[in-house]
């Protein structure tokens, strides 16, 4: 018998196949892109991205006869919703995260949702980049649409009511509505009240690992999957992520290496907020029981495929004609030691501590002689820097970092682990399957249906280093002096980007 992972991101989907033993049985993913129908809209299709979803799993079901499928669960994006039927109809697209719409709704929401009293129940504090304010403009912009569903889903319990489960989300993916109530792990009448939603319009809810329904006999018949396959809450996609590479315990951390550079330290009791909210960080349910994570990002990996998009489009189009991938190519570019070359890297918003949408991204340093591996791995630099920054803040939440897991395709390059290592100062060890929501959903499968008798024993079975790579004390030292130039990047522009000259 085989466990199913699904992992539904913002750009793509994988559904993986692993045995009992957490060897890969089948692997099969497809892309879909952003809708953008107006400027600072972005939406997912939400029928092309379900049958997308069906087509992946139908492919990875098709290589698993000897090994059939007995339990399915879902690692998805968060915050983006679906709108459905009680009759499992879809009714809209599912309006993304970095979607403009909503910001209209911050300041009236801020004389509610004040950081304090909304960090005490949820776990975050105010912004547009969760469910609340998208669910407000539809309440008030789709008026009609808004009525007619019958559920709001975040997509993990979207995919799971689909496949013909019970309409639950996971605790990890309702938090990401801001209605949720991480200490009762249920919806918050205070914070639905306050912003005017009613709990009949969300799923129920559950911890990542339970059991809600099989798959319809129709749909496995059409999927090739076999009768009375479970179907489990998932995660999160970063808790998902965690789990994959056997992140659970204190003092561990997932670094994901993929659109966003994320780092997320595991703890079993809930810091002090005001610690938290000086530092932008959330407080979130893990994908295993009794544990919390947190989240520092940034879009390191956006900025890496925009300097691919930029600096070698040409080698981009003929590895991808030759099926190959241009990354390896041009992170073998790279100098040596630290470049000369600093990146401050603000291309988009960023994530904590303080979620700066205005800024704009900074290249100095550059010369004549100037490469472009100098700029590449700059951009790698500047994006751990700004990491660095945030982890050297974390002493007085009491979260302590000891290690990392890197996951992520980022995560294949060992030149960019190793640079990771040495500017944190840590070491970095990489899993041999470095796709890790989609595994970490197989251990929530494996857990919820007997296959494993706790998350640990998933982990021990499933999870396994390939390789360590340990910070090289000199290189650290050299690091310094670069590190020092970086962190003064930002206090220079910034009265420059608040206050441009005329």
């Amino acid at each position: 018998m085989s466990l199913l992972g699904l992992d539904v991101g913002t750009t793509g989907c994988k559904a993986s196949a692993f045995s009992e033993d957490g060897r890969v049985l089948a692997t099969a993913y497809e892309e879909y892109d952003n809708q953008r129908p107006q400027p600072g809209w972005a939406e997912l299709d939400s029928v092309d991205v379900w049958n997308k979803v069906k087509a992946t799993i139908a492919r990875a079901a098709s290589e698993t006869h000897r090994d059939p499928v007995q339990a399915i669960a879902v690692s998805s994006l968060g915050e983006a919703m679906v709108p459905v039927s009680a009759d499992r109809r879809i009714l809209a697209p599912s309006i993304l995260n970095f979607d403009v719409r909503g910001e209209e709704y911050l300041e009236r929401l801020a004389s509610v949702f004040d950081d304090e009293s909304l960090y005490a129940i949820n776990g975050n504090t105010l912004g547009n980049h969760y469910a609340l304010t998208k669910l407000l403009w539809l309440k008030h912009h789709a008026p009609e649409l808004f009525e007619q569903a019958h559920k709001f889903l975040l997509w993990g319990s979207f995919v799971s009511f689909m496949l013909g489960g019970d309409c639950v989300a996971d605790y990890s993916l309702a938090n990401r509505t801001l209605l949720f109530d991480l200490e009762r792990k249920a919806w918050s009448d205070d914070l639905l009240g306050r912003a005017g939603l009613d709990a009949d319009k969300f799923p129920d809810t559950a911890p990542s690992g339970t059991v809600v329904g099989t798959v319809n006999p129709a749909i496995a018949g059409e999927l090739g999957l076999p009768a009375g396959v479970a179907i489990v809450t998932g995660a999160h996609d970063q808790c998902a992520n965690a789990l994959g590479c056997g992140v659970i315990d204190d003092g561990q951390a997932m670094f994901g290496m993929g659109t966003y550079i994320c780092i997320a330290p595991v703890f079993a009791e809930k810091r002090d907020p005001n610690a938290m909210i000086q530092r932008g960080l959330n407080t979130e349910h893990h994908s295993v029981p009794g544990k919390y994570v947190c989240f520092i990002y940034n879009h390191g990996g956006s900025l890496l495929k925009w300097f691919r998009d930029t600096f070698a489009a040409a080698e981009h189009r003929a590895a991808q004609d030759a099926g190959a991938d241009v990354y390896p190519a041009l992170i073998a570019e790279i100098p040596d030691g630290p470049s000369t070359v600093k990146v401050l890297p603000h291309f988009s918003i960023t994530g904590p501590p303080e979620f700066i949408s205005d800024s704009t991204g900074v290249i100095t340093g550059l010369r004549l002689e100037t490469t472009r591996g100098d700029i590449c791995k700059a951009i790698l630099e500047g994006a751990v820097f700004y990491l660095r920054e945030c982890v050297e803040s974390l002493p007085p939440t009491g979260i302590a970092i000891t290690d990392f897991r890197a996951v992520g395709g980022g995560s294949k390059s060992d030149a960019w682990l190793q640079i990771c290592a040495d500017i944190l100062d840590r070491p970095f060890t990489r899993p041999r399957i470095t796709e890790a929501g989609a595994l970490g959903a197989a251990i929530l499968a494996g857990a919820a249906t007997g296959v494993f008798a706790s998350h640990q024993d998933g982990v021990n079975t499933m999870v396994h280093p390939e390789r360590t790579f340990e910070p090289d004390s000199a290189m650290h030292a050299r690091y310094a002096p670069h590190y020092d130039a970086y962190r003064r990047l930002w206090p220079t522009i910034r009265p420059w980007i608040t206050q441009p000259p005329q």
